[in-house]
């Protein structure tokens, strides 16, 4: 993927490949715990609210611990990371509205498409074919995440499921992006995750304050309960925070499509949160289809490393 602006994976360096894959796979185990708690939190009446919230209570920390970095950026960096920061907000309007209007295990079924969708999307860009392996490795895995949500039982297609159908979408517009805007190459992590997230509380801010949106933060803040703000700070520092310093970290030091078949274990994460906190059971096929992710993920990366 010679055109790409990712920088690639050295050959022959395992050790330090894993140290690049390992956060990826630890943002897909949050984010598959994410669906458990962004249910426990929101109501369709209350989804942008919750967002305001979510991005509001880290993004005072994080400008006040980078406020140096962040205001050596130069213009185009701040347009870079404006734009990153649409994106951003889309994913997660988006995917909160999808999770709120159907089941945990259509969402991460569905999601997990973004697997196919990035190998595809990025070789349509740079005018290459996607290895076969890799995409073999692909379909793998999603078949892998087919039998796993057969054990929580897949229910039929709703409009929760076309949002998350377009969330998946965004998500890989949102790696290419990161992979490929110029000003955000070698710019500093924290100070363009500050950018992003300030980007995306703004449009959530904006969209709330319209009239028929749902509640107002601060109606919503004054609800919530010990519980409640447990959930939305776990959300919050993990799963948005955590999660999206390590994306735009690990995207440029190796290549979009294997960050998303990473990412791509979230469903196998969000069946392990469902039977250790929900009290889920899998079954055969479910338990199959969890073997099939792994060695998907594992076939995928090897695939990259060897092109």
């Amino acid at each position: 993927m010679s055109s790409s602006l990712a920088a690639p994976m050295p050959l022959g360096a395992p050790r330090r490949a894993w140290l690049t894959d390992l956060p990826v796979l630890l943002v897909a185990v949050v984010w598959g715990a994410s669906y458990l708690a962004a249910k426990g939190i929101t109501t369709a009446h209350t989804v942008l609210a919750v967002l305001v919230l979510r991005f509001a209570v880290v993004l005072p920390v994080l400008v006040a611990a980078g406020w140096r970095r962040l205001r050596a950026l130069d213009a185009a960096q701040w347009r870079g990371a404006g734009t990153l920061g649409l994106i951003l907000a889309g994913i997660f309007v988006l995917e909160t509205y999808g999770v709120v209007h159907t089941s945990a295990t259509n969402a991460g079924l569905i999601i997990s498409l973004t697997m196919i969708f990035t190998p595809l999307a990025e070789a349509a860009l740079t005018r290459t074919r996607p290895p076969r392996a890799f995409l073999a490795a692909a379909a793998l895995s999603v078949g892998g995440v087919v039998l796993l949500t057969q054990g929580g039982g897949f229910t039929t297609p709703s409009a929760g499921d076309l949002l998350m159908l377009l969330a998946a979408l965004a998500r890989t517009v949102h790696v290419l992006a990161m992979s490929r805007i110029k000003a955000v190459q070698g710019a500093d992590a924290l100070s363009l995750t500050t950018v992003q997230l300030g980007s995306a509380v703004a449009v959530f801010a904006v969209l709330v304050a319209l009239p028929g949106t749902g509640a107002s933060p601060w109606a919503v803040a004054r609800d919530f309960g010990p519980v409640e703000w447990a959930g939305l700070l776990f959300l919050a520092v993990f799963c948005t925070l955590f999660a999206f310093f390590v994306q735009m970290w690990a995207v440029r030091r190796t290549s979009p499509s294997r960050v998303s078949l990473l990412l791509g274990t979230e469903p196998l994460w969000a069946a392990a949160a469902g039977i250790a906190l929900a009290g889920d059971r899998l079954g055969v096929l479910g338990l199959a289809g969890a073997a099939l992710v792994l060695a998907g993920t594992a076939w995928g990366r090897r695939a990259v490393e060897t092109t």
